[in-house]
């Protein structure tokens, strides 16, 4: 759909597309998802949207779990980005879960929709611990891309670009996009799909900053550890998931203005 006339977008996914680290579970999460939307709907005021992304899903269950839903949900647009979970975990089998990613590309491209998806930037540029995975991004990067390529998905070469690498476009925890991270992508994704009025400007590289001493850099990287990679492994090894017990913040299509549980909804939801 070259001009960018979307009616119906449904997004799957994990943390990242529900929008952890834009906003919180106060007073609302952002999200680049959101963010997108915003751009859609500002060409296509008749955008309706469903979010069915959930936190700590791995690829095999956003299948599992979105797949269905957001198929009858009947999108035009639909995007799928969903695998750093997996990354993460020690067994990880990259072409297990681009077989995931491509499963739902295959669906939801027969089904007439739009699909889009993403790279994954230089985890070791983000996290300094987290180079001993580089080698697994870089495998799933090219398994996306090739599986992209057999169903027609578009990509948004997010992997690509150095400023994706940037720390100030991730929070604190550094798994998560920070508000100007979440900005990026949806700037991304638009330009992506060559939605009027986007361009290439998400590519540019931030202001210099100053590059810490070795010494603060070490602490820096201790006080991570401390703050989020513990308790993620804690976690693990307890075999619980952030995800535990939690649902869709959107799951049905709405207008942009309206909430999940407001009146003026249209959408259709079938339950998988």
């Amino acid at each position: 759909m070259p001009s960018g006339e979307y009616l119906r977008y449904v997004a799957l996914g994990d943390s990242q597309t529900e929008g952890l680290g834009d906003g919180d579970d106060t007073a609302g999460l952002r999200g680049w998802a959101d963010r997108l939307a915003e751009h859609l709907a500002a060409v296509n005021p008749g955008l309706r949207y469903a979010n069915l992304a959930v936190r700590g899903r791995v690829a095999d269950q956003v299948r599992a779990e979105q797949l269905g839903p957001a198929l009858a949900l009947r999108p035009d647009l639909a995007t799928v980005v969903a695998g750093v979970n997996d990354l993460l975990r020690p067994r990880f089998d990259a072409a297990e879960v681009a077989g995931h990613l491509e499963e739902m590309f295959a669906a939801l491209t027969a089904a007439g929709a739009h699909v889009v998806t993403l790279t994954f930037p230089d985890v070791g540029k983000i996290a300094p611990l987290a180079r001993p995975i580089r080698s697994r991004v870089f495998d799933l990067n090219a398994r996306i891309r090739a599986a992209a390529d057999r169903h027609n998905v578009t990509v948004a070469e997010t992997a690509r670009h150095a400023v994706a690498a940037d720390p100030r476009l991730w929070s604190g925890d550094r798994l998560h996009a920070s508000p100007l991270g979440h900005e990026r992508i949806a700037a991304a994704v638009a330009h992506a799909i060559h939605l009027p009025g986007s361009d290439d400007a998400w590519t540019l590289p931030l202001p210099p900053r100053a590059v810490p001493a070795r010494r603060q850099a070490v602490a820096a990287e201790l006080r991570w550890a401390a703050a989020f990679l513990g308790p993620w492994l804690g976690r693990r090894l307890r075999g619980q998931s952030s995800g535990d017990g939690r649902t869709a913040k959107r799951p049905q299509l709405l207008p942009l203005s309206a909430t999940p549980d407001s009146p003026a909804d249209t959408g259709q939801w079938e339950s998988s």
